[in-house]
């Protein structure tokens, strides 16, 4: 019986606070059939744990209580701080112990560790973009890796926006996603009705080569592929040349230019987009809401690596 990690399967949408709003999605879309990278999730049980057998989380709430929000550098130092206590201590041997089992039992020889808060890809407040991602982790490499994401509750932009979103006296806690890593061939975004026009007949899907942080992190222009809803017509697209390639490295992800020939080349063809576009409309159906998903394109196949609620429209 575990009692740190579940993998996927055994989650779904109702367990947000046990594994924060990404592991609740990745574990109710694997349910459903959509095609996720495996992969299982260190539980806010773990973090809790963590923070009561260390003691810190005594002095994480007298931290918190020092903020004043106007003054950044106040929400720098005690970020600081507490991300400091945080990484200075070793895990516990029990978390410790369950999780490197549950890295075995994947069998995959890199991962992606993602951090999941509880009060994330809520319709009213998401998260996306305030905690922190580490990409192509190993086993030798994985437990610090949780430990950042945990720490990563508390850098200033995530304080901040606690403060901002009125969360700073709700408990908001952090599971830590543990996912096979997909070497993408290509990789993107796809919003489920159209961010700038807002017309739900009709979604857009971005692409650029490798994995996806270069989009993510706005270092490329992607393309752009619009598509009808209703009829299944590509109603434009956008080719962008793209100059550089973000992909595995020795240790962790690397940049490099990309190849001459694929520079202005289109990243996926018709027959792609349209895959692609009935795959993220069932998982629009199943949320019965629009959706902003990550994917990614490897040796033949589409993977989910991410699917939330668009909080703007």
């Amino acid at each position: 019986m575990t009692k740190f990690t579940k993998p996927f399967r055994l989650l779904s949408r109702t367990d947000v606070a046990l594994a924060g709003g990404k592991g609740a999605s990745l574990g109710e879309m694997a349910r459903a059939g959509i095609p996720v990278p495996s992969g299982f999730v260190v539980l806010t049980t773990a973090f809790e744990s963590f923070l009561d057998e260390t003691d810190i989380d005594v002095e994480i709430e007298a931290q918190l209580h020092k903020i004043n929000v106007r003054d950044v550098n106040s929400i720098e130092r005690v970020s600081e701080d507490i991300r400091g206590q945080i990484m200075s201590v070793d895990m516990p041997t029990d978390i410790a112990k369950e999780t490197r089992l549950a890295f075995v039992a994947l069998q995959a020889p890199t991962v992606a560790v993602r951090s999941s808060a509880t009060a994330e890809d809520a319709a009213a407040a998401s998260w996306a973009g305030e905690l922190e991602s580490y990409l192509n982790v190993t086993k030798k490499d994985l437990l610090s890796a949780v430990q950042k994401c945990w720490a990563s509750l508390f850098t200033p932009r995530a304080i901040f926006y606690r403060f901002e979103n009125k969360l700073h006296r709700t408990k908001v806690s952090v599971a830590v996603v543990v996912q096979a890593m997909i070497q993408s061939d290509v990789s993107g975004i796809c919003f489920t009705v159209h961010p700038v026009t807002k017309d739900y007949d009709q979604m857009v899907i971005e692409a650029g080569w490798g994995l996806g942080e270069a989009i993510v992190g706005g270092k490329i222009t992607p393309d752009t592929y619009v598509i009808h809803k209703k009829g299944w017509e590509i109603l434009d697209i956008n080719v962008s040349e793209q100059k550089k390639i973000i992909v595995r490295g020795q240790h962790g992800t690397i940049e490099r230019p990309v190849p001459p020939a694929k520079k202005t080349k289109q990243k996926l063809s018709k027959i792609q987009i349209l895959a692609l576009s009935k795959l993220c409309a069932k998982i629009e159906n199943h949320y019965r809401r629009p959706q902003d998903i990550e994917w990614a394109w490897q040796r033949g196949n589409f993977y989910i690596l991410q699917s939330r609620p668009i909080t703007t429209l």
